[in-house]
């Protein structure tokens, strides 16, 4: 058995008695580890101590728990291992700049720490050749984009620590609020929107302002701009590397499967190859694909 499947089991194990209390020592008997090797590797695969790693989990799991306001918050901050209200709110704004009872008011989309799929670190998938790992099913190809392709949405800056790495920060989602407010805006667009095809695109990184700009649209049928503060946006022709993605369903695709992609392919599957990408991405969402939800994550070599 190699390291990572033992870190594996621990992973399991936390998500399992999130509601109890987890000690290192337990952790580091399943995986057949001292405690101190057992921390050791734990931070370097999963990039947080142990107990660091939990805490975010827990607030992870309570953020959902929060949207059933029939219960109280001091009840959450007790089913996740917080001793009092005060403890929670405090650890809660840390990690997402709001409040519990913030939150619960507005329910902004949330960045939230994703159980890390430590498989994926170690498997490096083939052009064309799908990669199964956990529920995700990943293909990277290269494809030729022969025409631009138009696109209506609205743009935001986003900060670039609040949104990378993907999976591990924390804080409020802002391309996932600025797709809420897109598609509160496209309805009654439908003649100039084409709802079935959709796009996320980051661009134009500024390292001295430490933001990028987030575009979220639909590909135009009409190339028309301006209604309900939209912008037009083009996907440039030329050659992609194209990650698709698919999941068993599309709340799952657009977090954690999305998520474990952009590091795969970002983090392994490039810089395995030593390729150096433009600083561009974008996430194109079929989202009339009946028989499985499916998008893609399109980037260009440098110099291609």
């Amino acid at each position: 058995m190699y390291t990572w499947e033992t870190m594996d089991k621990t992973l399991d194990y936390i998500e399992e008695h999130l509601a109890e209390e987890i000690r290192n020592e337990t952790l580091a008997g399943i995986a057949g580890l001292s405690l101190f090797y057992y921390q050791r590797l734990f931070k370097r695969l999963v990039r947080k101590t142990v107990q660091e790693y939990i805490k975010l989990r827990r607030l992870a799991r309570a953020a959902e728990d929060l949207k059933d306001i029939k219960r109280k918050i001091l009840d959450t901050a007790l089913d996740y291992g917080f001793s009092d209200h005060a403890n929670f709110t405090r650890a809660f704004r840390e990690t997402y700049q709001i409040t519990p009872e913030e939150y619960r008011k507005t329910q902004p989309m949330l960045n939230t720490f994703d159980r890390p799929q430590l498989s994926m670190n170690y498997i490096m998938a083939d052009e064309n050749v799908p990669l199964i790992a956990d529920g995700i099913v990943l293909e990277i190809q290269r494809q030729v984009l022969h025409q631009p392709e138009p696109y209506l949405g609205l743009e935001k800056a986003v900060s670039i620590a609040g949104q990378v790495p993907a999976g591990e920060s924390t804080g409020i989602d802002v391309p996932g609020e600025l797709w809420r407010e897109f598609h509160e805006k496209k309805t009654g667009a439908e003649d100039v929107i084409n709802g079935g095809i959709e796009l996320g695109m980051s661009h134009s990184a500024s390292f001295e302002t430490g933001t990028f700009l987030y575009f979220a649209g639909g590909r135009a049928v009409n190339a028309e701009a301006g209604r309900n503060g939209m912008v037009k946006r083009l996907l440039p022709a030329g050659e992609y590397i194209v990650c698709r993605i698919e999941a068993e369903s599309f709340v799952e695709l657009v977090t954690t499967a999305l998520n474990q992609a952009n590091r795969y392919l970002f983090e392994i599957w490039l810089k395995n190859r030593r390729i150096v990408t433009e600083p561009f991405s974008a996430e194109k969402y079929y989202k009339d694909v009946a028989e499985c939800p499916c998008m893609e994550i399109w980037v260009k070599e440098r110099g291609i």
